[in-house]
């Protein structure tokens, strides 16, 4: 299995696992962000588990308000799926993974990503929004 198959699977494993976890209860759950265990402080992923688990369970908007990468993520693991199972199909290797995240697209994605932490953060900071 290439990397590009691996990051799927466990991408699309984690798709379903967020669909079965109940959405009533996820905000009680234990806190799994090293980060934010030591900091008590929001870091750029913070909230992407309960950002699934709403989206899968079809609250766009608590899954926008726990992170709003959490959508976003959803959708490039279903195209990732998508393009590693027609590659299999098709018998060619799939693109590799080290020159997927390397395309223009994706870096602008991830500078988004830790763009929206660092203002998720300030605002914690600030005291304008509370801790996540």
């Amino acid at each position: 299995m290439s990397s590009t198959e691996v990051t799927a699977a466990i991408g699309v494993g984690g798709i379903v696992i967020a669909s079965l976890l109940p959405a009533g209860g996820i905000e009680d759950g234990p806190v799994l962000c090293p980060f934010r265990a030591i900091t008590g402080l929001p870091c750029p992923g913070c909230g992407l588990t309960r950002s699934w688990v709403y989206l899968m369970h079809g609250d766009i908007g608590s899954s926008l308000a726990s992170n709003w990468f959490g959508p976003v993520l959803i959708l490039a693991i279903v195209v990732l799926a998508v393009v590693a199972v027609r590659a299999r199909i098709s018998r060619q290797r799939p693109t590799d993974l080290d020159k997927l995240v390397r395309s223009p697209i994706i870096l602008g994605f991830f500078g988004l990503f830790l763009a929206y932490g660092a203002v998720r953060l300030i605002l914690t900071l600030t005291g304008v929004i509370d801790p996540i």
